[in-house]
């Protein structure tokens, strides 16, 4: 049995680490947001969508595959909040939900060159 000469220290740092926890509710969000971006496809929905609004057409020239395909992607997206989308006409442009999803994948990046 190992025995720890911090005892305290570390007990009011676990007790720091709880009180800060966010509700469960909020964290089933968080781990369903980042659920739906760790598919690839839709990761490069979103890293195309960095540049501003997109119809679905420019979408599926930007990333390949079928409109079909996108479209169920970008509809899993929206669900979860992370694009948005308004009516032009006939087309629907889809755009980042807001600031903070460009800020995940900015940061995503910086992350990836930061161990290299």
């Amino acid at each position: 049995m190992t025995f720890c000469n911090h005892e305290e220290e570390h007990e009011l740092a676990s007790q720091r680490a709880r009180t800060n926890m966010p509700a469960e509710e909020d964290i089933a969000r968080v781990a369903a947001a980042f659920k739906a971006i760790s598919e690839p496809c839709r990761l490069k929905i979103l890293f195309a969508l960095r540049q501003g609004e997109l119809c679905v057409l420019h979408i599926v020239e930007a990333v390949g595959g079928t409109q079909s395909a996108v479209s169920h992607q970008l509809r899993l997206l929206k669900a979860n909040g992370i694009v948005k989308a308004r009516r032009e006409g006939q087309n629907v442009l889809y755009s980042l939900d807001d600031e903070h999803v460009l800020a995940v994948l900015e940061l995503a990046c910086a992350h990836l060159h930061c161990h290299i």
